[in-house]
């Protein structure tokens, strides 16, 4: 007997956000290799091009967005079920980090990284989650939070706060949008090394990224890390983890 896969997104399609670069594009490119169809959200077309071309054979529609244009959401959503077909799942990869000590710590900043790191993932989740736009039989939605959100790391207050948000958030939903047979779970790296870390880092001497780098007891991570554990969460045949932060940050939280 020919025995199935473990993972299997043959006929499931996806949404992605921040699928340009990094994280987002690691992802990907991993569902699109388990046979999701994919819709690569992000604000910078020719990116998303690049990652749409490391797809291969899979299903892809692009989405130039700008996430934090909340008014927006309803509409693309609504025309991308009527036209391309309903959803199954949503990941949220979408993010930034603001690098800054308390003492230059400006409101503003707070609330742009909120809008982004936060509220415009909650609103995709509440559009995506209508009748007729998700799958009738239910999905899965995925936010991408951070080790961060859980615990402290100097410099990064604002951030901290955003993704102790996504986790709490999503804890919520997934009671509520049990009934309907919708998953929500969190996934929280650890050190990733991207372009994103990176722009974080350059605030920072040699020795303090050593010393950032050498707290993790493996390893730092890859995007191709992360982006195996979320095809892990996502999957339909994982149809009873819901409301889960998993962590993968190589033992950092182990100490």
């Amino acid at each position: 007997m020919k025995k199935e896969p473990f993972i299997d997104f043959n006929g499931k399609r996806i949404v992605v956000t921040g699928a340009s670069s990094g994280i987002g594009q690691a992802i990907s490119i991993e569902l699109g290799g388990l046979g999701a169809g994919l819709v690569l959200i992000g604000r910078n077309k020719e990116r998303l091009e690049e990652t749409a071309a490391k797809l291969g054979p899979a299903e892809c529609h692009i989405l130039c967005l700008d996430l934090v244009n909340f008014s927006e959401i309803f509409s693309e959503m609504k025309n991308l079920a009527k036209n391309v077909g309903r959803i199954y799942g949503l990941c949220h990869c979408a993010g930034i980090v603001e690098t800054r000590p308390l003492t230059s710590f400006k409101a503003e900043k707070m609330a742009g990284l909120m809008d982004v790191n936060l509220i415009s993932g909650l609103e995709l989740a509440r559009v995506i989650c209508r009748r007729d736009i998700m799958e009738e039989e239910g999905g899965a939605i995925l936010f991408i939070s951070s080790i961060y959100g859980t615990v402290g790391m100097a410099g990064q207050i604002a951030y901290s706060a955003s993704k102790g948000a996504v986790i709490a958030a999503a804890r919520s939903m997934a009671i509520e949008l049990a009934r309907k047979n919708i998953r929500v779970n969190t996934l929280s790296p650890g050190l990733v090394r991207t372009a994103m870390t990176e722009k974080a880092f350059s605030v920072l001497s040699e020795e303090q990224v050593r010393e950032i780098e050498k707290s993790f007891p493996l390893r730092t991570g890859t995007p191709e890390d992360v982006a195996r554990a979320a095809a892990f969460l996502l999957a339909p045949q994982n149809s009873w983890i819901t409301g889960v932060d998993l962590r993968i940050d190589g033992g950092y939280t182990a100490q």
